[in-house]
């Protein structure tokens, strides 16, 4: 259940945010924040995470990231329910990314696009703008492979 939780709370603040976004800031404009670091920025991004594909003509495109992100929903679902009396970083990772991949898939469903706003940069050298619900799912990753790390690790400490 803490699960679930975890994943509906990403997925309403993912909501929340670029509905504040997109009522407050008009398209393609930013509202300055750290001026030379970070801006907010109201951005359409019909391609994948960080923007790739975002140049693809394919009509195709949408339908695969639709795919791809009910697929790995149900991976992650799966994962979930198999742990679900456990609640450990592996398990609250789990939980991010789903809500994570369930804000951008809401975003794919109903406007064929997803909101990008978090703008981070130094000079002409930009970070590709991302959102709320990427950030849970690169957080939950990193989660995941810091996890494996640490058992891998561990591993060879006692010699297995």
């Amino acid at each position: 259940m803490r699960h679930l939780l975890i994943a509906l709370a990403v997925f309403i603040f993912d909501r929340i945010t670029k509905l504040l976004i997109v009522h407050n800031i008009m398209l393609e404009d930013a509202v300055p924040i750290i001026p030379g670091f970070f801006r907010l920025t109201h951005l359409e991004n019909p391609g994948a995470a960080f923007s790739l594909f975002a140049e693809s003509p394919s009509p195709a495109k949408t339908v695969l990231l639709v795919a791809i992100s009910v697929a790995a929903l149900a991976v992650v679902g799966l994962l979930l329910w198999m742990r679900r009396n456990t609640f450990n970083a592996a398990t609250i990772a789990l939980a991010l990314i789903m809500g994570g991949a369930l804000g951008n898939l809401w975003d794919r469903l109903t406007d064929g696009k997803v909101t990008d706003f978090l703008d981070f940069y130094i000079g002409i050298h930009h970070w590709p703008p991302f959102n709320v619900a990427d950030s849970a799912i690169v957080v939950g990753a990193m989660l995941l492979m810091f996890r494996m790390l640490r058992k891998e690790r561990h591993k060879e400490a006692s010699g297995s």
